[in-house]
């Protein structure tokens, strides 16, 4: 469905480049946006929501709707404008769908989500409190149990 971003959205993570970063959009029932590097750095922090790893992705719009857990990449107005910013839907952004490239879900972890995206927000949807991601990995799916 969306082999080009899975590929960089994998090649970034087994990089280590999403280590350290943050969840630094969060709109409850909506979704909760991370993956921008500029997020390692507070004394960034009025540039969050503008990082990326040097280089766009071609769009890669397809049939997946975005429900909740289903992971897509973030952009701006411009479809082929991602990167590595990335969203997990924390409600139903039926709208999105054919807009926005979808590319995975969470299979495990929902509580996690839940917690992400009812943390208590500021301006600019900012989580009040840092939601670090300690690391991203990619793993096969039959090892999970």
């Amino acid at each position: 469905m969306a082999p080009k971003t899975v590929e960089n959205f994998k090649t970034l993570a087994e990089k280590g480049f999403y280590d350290g970063t943050a969840f630094h959009r969060i709109i409850k029932g909506f979704m909760v946006q991370g993956g921008d590097p500029l997020t390692k750095d507070k004394s960034m922090e009025s540039r969050w929501g503008t990082g990326d790893p040097g280089y766009k992705v071609k769009a890669e719009f397809n049939s997946r709707p975005h429900v909740r857990g289903v992971i897509s990449m973030a952009r701006s107005q411009h479809p082929d404008s991602a990167g590595s910013q990335f969203f997990i839907c924390h409600g139903d952004p039926s709208f999105l769908n054919g807009q926005y490239t979808a590319f995975g879900r969470v299979i495990r972890g929902d509580d996690v989500l839940e917690t992400l995206g009812t943390c208590k927000t500021a301006a600019q949807d900012r989580p009040v409190t840092r939601q670090g991601v300690e690391s991203i990995r990619i793993v096969d799916r039959s090892t999970l149990q």
